[in-house]
Parts: structure tokens; sequence; C-alpha cells
């Protein structure tokens, strides 16, 4: 899903200006490959956006990866239509639950696929699902809204699910969204993240394309300082 070593932003369209949508998501198209497509339903989030007809207005518009995130309580009622819309990949809320059964379905239907968390989740409640997943989505605030503050909390797990997913010799992508600008990036870089969903910082910026540069050039120094870094040893294997 991303090359070895690779750190991308993907801009949440959830921050754009929904009725420019097409020339918004224009002016990052050169800067990024991705898209973050946050769906609510006002149910499992308080709150709601879009659903599979902006997929679809997006995809005629747009050739980046559509990285839908659905925070629904049903998404398995829907997974056909996103994929027919043209989403790339979904990911569902491992506190939805039926994780086993969404996974399978949506790999059937050829859709890349994710699990999230929220920040009160921990670890453990996604690790079982790490093998058979393309990402997993740490979120850095709680979802339903944007422009929140980021969660400095949520950093720890972020290492435990790089250190896991390294341990087990994955491809799995560490996501994460949530109050991601030049700041916070390499601090989730640094934990082991290397996809990050900007929303405010990306389209109210008035050159929305540099801030993706901004940000992930930010993350990718952080992240290539942690590659650098010796292995850490546990107490046994130190002297």
């Amino acid at each position: 899903m991303l090359p070895p070593g690779d750190v991308q932003v993907a801009p949440s369209i959830l921050a754009a200006d929904f009725g420019n949508l097409a020339e918004a998501v224009g002016e990052v198209a050169g800067a990024t490959p991705w898209l973050h497509v946050d769906v609510m339903d006002g149910h499992f989030v308080p709150n709601i956006t879009i659903g599979p007809p902006v997929v679809a207005s997006l995809r005629r518009h747009s050739g980046a990866h559509l990285d839908c995130h659905l925070m629904i309580t049903e998404p398995a009622r829907y997974l056909r239509a996103f994929h027919e819309a043209g989403a790339s990949s979904v990911t569902v809320h491992v506190e939805v639950g039926e994780t086993a059964a969404l996974v399978s379905a949506a790999r059937a239907l050829g859709l890349g696929v994710g699990v999230a968390c929220n920040p009160d989740t921990p670890a453990e409640a996604v690790e079982p699902f790490l093998d058979d997943v393309d990402l997993v989505l740490a979120m850095t605030v709680f979802p339903g809204f944007g422009g929140q503050r980021f969660m400095g909390e949520v950093l720890p797990k972020i290492a435990r699910l790089r250190e896991t997913i390294d341990a087990r010799g994955l491809t799995t992508v560490v996501e994460v969204d949530g109050g991601i600008d030049e700041t916070t990036a390499p601090l989730v870089a640094s934990a082991g993240a290397r996809l990050l969903v900007a929303g405010s910082a990306v389209f109210r910026d008035p050159r929305p394309w540099e801030a993706v540069g901004r940000i992930r050039s930010a993350a990718s120094a952080a992240a290539g300082m942690r590659a650098a870094a010796p292995p850490t040893r546990s107490r046994e294997e130190q002297p």
C-alpha cells in the first residue's frame, strides 16, 4: 500500500470547501496520491458527512487512492456501494464489532482494508487483525469533527502497533488521523506512523499543495531518524 520507508499525507476532504470540491482535490493532486474520505452517520459519531454519491463524484475527478474511513454503525450494509462508487479502500472501526467478517467482506469485493481504533481503545483490540489488513488507523482525536486538538497520549499506542507489526514481519501501514500538522507530524512519525491524515492544516492553507509538502517533509525527517536509530534492547538483553 506504501513503498517501504515511504511517508505520505492523506488530505481529509472533511476540511475542504464542498462547494468547490473538485477544485480543492485538484490542488493537492500533485502533492500526494492519497485522499481521505470521512464518512459519518450521526450515530457512531455525532456528525453526518457524506456517502457513496460523493465518492462517485470524486472518482470522476480524481485518480487518487480514495481512503474511505467508515465511522458508521452498519458498515457491512454499505461496502458494496462504496466499492461501486470507486473507493480504493475502506477502514472500519473495531468498536463496531464483527471486524473479521467486515474485513473478509471488503476483501471479497477487491477493496483495500483498514481497521481503526478510537483514542481510548487499547492496541490489543486491533492487534488480532494486523495480519489481515493493509493499514491500522490510530485516531489521535475522538472522531466526529475536524479541527480538534491532537492527543499526545495516543503516541505510546502508535509505537506499540509499529513494534508489533515489525515483530511479525508485516507490511501493515500505521495511519493516524486527528490534529496532524507540521508540529505533530514528526511526533507520530517518530512513533512509527507512515500515513498521516491532515485536514485543516492542508485545506485551510492558501496553498494546500505546499502544506502537504511541508507536513510530509517534517514527518519524513522524523521517520528517517527513527529508522537510523539503533534498535532498543530489552532489559534482559542489556549487559
